[in-house]
């Protein structure tokens, strides 16, 4: 990476400068689509057709641009370099009395190429509201260091994931006294039973031998498997932006399990496509009410201190508000954010750490650049999510050829970035 900001003598440049050129150097390059993108514009006549079939896609394959910073190649928080996302799901249905449906799973995210026990990443964490759990949740604000890879799944399997990270660091680092592994949760109820804990030792070590990059599944995988968005099937949902910073481009992904959302409240590009939508069928009595929690990861490789990626955590509630969340009384939104831009290596103590940062004063364009990636991350896990029938009934997929009209009827599509 560069030298930071001011030991370059390059002078400040404003935040509608830093996304101008964000944008301009992506074209410049002759860059690539990112992996399941379209042009903003139709939808391409085979998208169309593969849409009337039942087919699933991503909100770029469908022509619709949020906003103004370009993706990542990917356009997921797998662009992040070292980055990694692994799967196990749990889709399956046994004979004899309850609990006998399982819509579950777990997801991985590792944060570096090499172990986060030897190489921690600084990191923040954002309660936007507390029904849920993360845990490491207080060492991280106290200390502001990741120092394991993340888990993602249901309400009540949280223990055995993240018992089962500490064996696999033990295993790996003999001279390991101790570690408070990151494992969050969102409820799938209605769809999973969830007291058959479904999910064992040999899946969570499964989806960490799983993890790579490249462009995660999305939709009805992992811990989202079981999980709703706004009355609708959700899941899990990534996506990334670029931000040219002096000269430097960094990246910064997003990774959602999405869990949350009142029918009538869902906002895409501004259009309020929940409430011109036929209401989806209830599930359970809570039929008009959020129903059950968002998890959101940001990962950076842009030097930011722990005070900044706090920083950068918060923002991800912004993505969610413009989509229409509301951080509901019985949700668990919680959101954390890691950079990979310094090292903080545990394997070699030192008396005094450096660490490099973004100016505060220019920091305005990675929080642009959350909002965004975050508001396609949650929409990329009901676009991608395919209709799902379980323990209460059945979730609905969210009917794109009816989104493409709501956008198009508010003159929102196509639009374009920039």
């Amino acid at each position: 990476m560069n030298q930071s900001a001011r030991e370059s003598g390059i002078r400040p440049v404003g935040r509608r400068k830093v996304l101008k050129a964000s944008a301009a150097t992506a074209v410049a390059a002759g860059a690539l689509l990112p992996s399941g993108t379209a042009e903003a514009g139709e939808v391409p006549p085979e998208v169309w057709q593969g849409i009337l079939r039942g087919k699933r896609y991503r909100l770029r394959e469908l022509g619709i641009v949020l906003d103004e910073l370009p993706p990542g190649r990917h356009n997921a928080i797998t662009d992040v370099p070292g980055v990694k996302v692994g799967y196990q799901t749990l889709i399956f249905d046994r004979p004899g009395p309850p609990p006998n449906i399982a819509r579950t799973g777990v997801t991985i995210i590792v944060p570096r190429d090499e172990p986060v026990w030897r190489n921690h990443c600084y990191a923040g964490i954002h309660s936007h509201n507390g029904n849920g759990e993360l845990t490491g949740a207080h060492w991280i604000a106290e200390s502001g260091w990741l120092s394991s890879n993340i888990g993602i799944t249901n309400t009540h399997q949280v223990g055995i994931v993240r018992d089962t990270l500490v064996k696999l660091e033990a295993e790996q680092n003999p001279a390991l006294l101790w570690r408070l592994p990151v494992v969050a949760e969102t409820w799938d109820g209605p769809l999973n039973q969830m007291n058959g804990f479904w999910i064992t030792e040999d899946h969570v070590r499964r989806a960490v031998a799983d993890a790579r990059g490249g462009l995660p599944a999305e939709g009805n995988v992992g811990g989202g498997t079981g999980m709703s968005f706004f009355g609708y099937k959700g899941g899990s949902g990534t996506s990334s932006r670029v931000v040219t910073y002096h000269g430097t481009e960094y990246t910064v992904g997003v990774f959602a399990q999405t869990n949350f959302g009142r029918p009538r409240d869902l906002r895409v590009n501004g259009a309020p496509v929940g409430a011109e939508l036929p209401p989806p069928a209830p599930l359970g009595s809570a039929a008009d009410r959020s129903q059950g929690s968002c998890i959101i990861i940001v990962a950076t490789d842009a030097p930011m201190l722990p005070g900044q990626c706090r920083r950068l955590a918060e923002r991800a509630g912004i993505g969610l508000g413009v989509v229409g969340g509301v951080a509901s009384n019985g949700d668990g939104d919680i959101y954390l954010a890691f950079s990979t831009g310094n090292d903080v290596r545990a394997d070699k103590p030192v008396p005094l750490r450096e660490a490099r940062a973004i100016d505060n004063e220019e920091i305005d364009p990675f929080f642009h650049a959350v909002v965004e990636a975050t508001q396609e991350a949650l929409l990329n896990s009901a676009t991608k999510a395919e209709r799902m029938t379980g323990n209460l009934g059945t979730r609905e997929a969210l009917p794109l050829d009816k989104l493409v009209e709501i956008l198009k009827r508010h003159r929102l599509y196509p639009r374009t970035a920039g």
